[in-house]
């Protein structure tokens, strides 16, 4: 089944561009919100999944915070309205211009990554009088069960706080007069769609906790990060993602302390299922072995496929043809410009439009000007 877009406005615009269903991405942030609130969690939205000014406002307008990983996206997120006492910043390489940005504008923490990064936060804030809140980002050795390009929380990762270091980070911690440590944070990886791993990150955390409380240190604040997956086979029946599961599976295995709140920063399952790229059947080509529908759009729109060997749902919005196999690629002098290997498709043709599915996180936003191609332009279910 294919999607439901308004195909005869589609036909008068430029392609290719992204286009975003407001509808269900109001509907994710309801579930978001109600399935973090039973349990009295707080979400941060994570900014590098989509940063487009539209999808922002309206995210900040749900009431959630933000994750960032960059000076730019936390400038992005005071634009867009975020309160500043719910923006997070992690990131293992923070210049000191970002970490001023935060320090100039009070964010709720910094997400730490090193001892060395550490001791800069501190030198910055001592600058400025200030005193920096903190949560150290231990690397728990818990598999994640996802693609290796996207798992992030094992020892041989650059980001984060080995298991073995976390006592040593810990003690030069609180010789420090400008950083005050008040959570720990977790981030294992992305598209993560067996629990098993959030529940073995929850155990890991209560491990964690036992032994920081063995040498009397309690932590006001867990983060659990984000990567929940959604699904790109089905974006059709399965719009949304399973956060009810998600958030369950820690409630049910977490030893909370008293007082202590409960963090979490999903991106891509906020607004995955929302984003679609729509391109145009430039060229089909006829070979010995294959058919090739050439598209124009390329990995410049969309890289996710070329980086991550990614599956995207591909239809064709304009043929109701026979089913005909293609492999689909886009105009860009690479070799791995290509969106997909023997898909099916309705019997295509040159001024086909063909929607890339549940391309809302991690598109647009990676968008590039390689070959000095034009970034893409978006467009929204209520405005067009």
């Amino acid at each position: 089944m294919k999607g439901n877009f308004p195909i005869e406005k589609f036909k008068t615009l430029q392609t290719p561009f992204y286009y975003y269903d407001v509808e269900l991405l109001q509907r994710t942030l309801e579930v978001v919100k109600e399935e973090a609130g039973k349990y009295d969690y707080h979400v941060h939205y994570a900014v590098k999944a989509n940063a487009n000014p539209r999808i922002l406002h309206i995210i900040a307008a749900s009431g959630l915070g933000a994750d960032c990983v960059s000076g730019g996206e936390i400038q992005a997120s005071l634009d867009a309205g975020f309160p500043a006492d719910k923006i997070v910043f992690a990131g293992v390489g923070k210049a000191d211009w970002e970490i001023n940005l935060g320090l100039d504008n009070d964010i709720f923490c910094f997400n730490v990554e090193s001892a060395a990064e550490l001791e800069v936060i501190n030198e910055l804030a001592a600058a400025k009088g200030k005193i920096a809140a903190v949560a150290l980002r231990v690397n728990p050795e818990v598999d994640a069960n996802t693609h290796a390009k996207i798992t992030t929380g094992m020892k041989e990762n650059k980001f984060g706080i080995n298991l073995g270091q976390l006592n040593g980070v810990i003690d030069e911690l609180v010789d420090m007069d400008h950083v005050k440590l008040i959570g720990l944070h977790f981030h294992i990886g992305s598209q993560i769609t067996d629990m098993s791993s959030f529940q073995n990150l929850a155990i890991r955390c209560n491990e964690i906790q036992d032994d920081l409380e063995a040498r009397g240190l309690t932590v006001e604040n867990l983060n659990f990060g984000g990567g929940l997956g959604i699904d790109y086979y089905h974006p059709n029946h399965l719009p949304v993602a399973a956060f009810d599961n998600y958030f369950a599976v820690i409630h049910n295995l977490l030893q909370l302390r008293p007082g202590q709140k409960v963090h979490f920063e999903p991106g891509r399952s906020v607004v995955g299922q929302c984003g679609n790229l729509i391109s145009k059947v430039l060229y089909v080509k006829r070979g010995e072995t294959k058919n090739f529908a050439i598209l124009d759009a390329g990995f410049t729109e969309l890289i996710r496929p070329a980086m991550y060997d990614s599956y995207h749902r591909i239809e064709n919005l304009t043929s109701e043809g026979e089913i005909e196999v293609y492999d689909v690629v886009g105009p860009i002098c690479e070799s791995s410009d290509v969106f997909g290997k023997d898909v099916e498709l309705n019997t295509a043709r040159r001024g086909d439009l063909i929607a890339f599915r549940s391309a809302g996180a991690y598109g647009e936003i990676m968008a590039s000007q390689y070959n000095c191609r034009k970034l893409p332009q978006s467009y929204f279910s209520d405005t067009l």
